[in-house]
């Protein structure tokens, strides 16, 4: 699934090219996707003026001058493709007054369209109860810690609960808990605060240097324009079972970056180093 990297990376690209542009016709090619879309959302989005748009976590919203704003998750497989001919699985098209295109493919549809008030988009049920924003000053190490206190869960499941931060996913847990030398096995409620404090700066600075990169490119994530993303060469643990990390001093003290299983996920790490 797409995580904040991609879906920012997806945001911005869309911004270059629908904000103050008029929508001239929305077509809405299936009635669902995870959840029913609402029938009136071609005629909402017809006529209108994207004013811009906003991310929260994994979703975002693009915002139209009539003070409604179109909801979007891309799910597991979902995609904006900026220019295209119609594509298999495209489920909405827009096109625009200066006779540009987008249209919304998801595949395997687990992704979500909806509508909500602009003023309301954070009462949305997807998106009410969600944590601080990881990149913004409202998450601090002090927020974290409190949100830890109680947690005896592993710290990488903790990080994907959308509840404590929004928008990290596996990837990029496991890349930050690598930086701040923390292992993913550890009880999130015993971090303490020298490793919360290392952690924080770790998640902004994955994420960070992931959306310069355009995100990763993994499965069927790829840019509005149809371009990759390059953070996945930046990686250092993920997906690199059995290569040597970069702290360590190689065999026979260090036996390599190793994989494990945690609520259905897999986690990368360095068992030497991250304690």
């Amino acid at each position: 699934m797409p995580e904040l990297p991609e879906v920012e990376t997806v945001m911005r690209g869309l911004d270059g090219h629908l904000t103050r542009r008029v929508i001239t016709r929305a077509t809405l090619h299936r009635p669902d996707l995870r959840w029913a879309i609402p029938p009136a959302l071609p005629e909402v989005l017809t006529g209108a003026t994207v004013l811009g748009f906003r991310r929260r976590g994994k979703y975002f919203f693009m915002r139209l001058n009539s003070g409604i704003s179109m909801l979007v998750h891309l799910g597991m497989s979902g995609r904006m493709v900026i220019g295209a001919a119609f594509a298999l699985h495209e489920h909405l098209t827009l096109e625009t007054d200066d006779g540009g295109r987008v249209g919304f493919v998801d595949p395997r549809r687990f992704g979500a369209l909806d509508l909500i008030a602009t003023a309301d988009e954070e009462r949305h049920k997807l998106i009410a109860g969600m944590g601080p924003e990881p990149l913004s000053n409202h998450f601090s190490g002090p927020v974290l810690l409190a949100a830890l206190a109680a947690k005896s869960s592993p710290i990488k499941s903790v990080l994907l609960d959308q509840r404590i931060v929004a928008g990290i996913g596996n990837i990029y847990a496991s890349e930050a808990l690598f930086r701040a030398k923390i292992s993913p096995r550890r009880q999130a409620r015993t971090l303490g605060s020298a490793r919360v404090e290392r952690l924080v700066p770790a998640i902004k600075a994955t994420l960070t240097e992931a959306i310069a990169a355009g995100g990763s490119s993994l499965r069927d994530y790829v840019q509005p324009s149809g371009e990759l993303g390059y953070f996945q060469h930046a990686w250092k643990v993920y997906d690199r079972t059995g290569q040597p990390c970069e702290r360590c001093p190689g065999a026979p003290g260090c036996a390599g970056i190793r994989r494990l299983v945690q609520t259905g996920r897999a986690s990368f790490y360095c068992p030497l180093t991250q304690r």
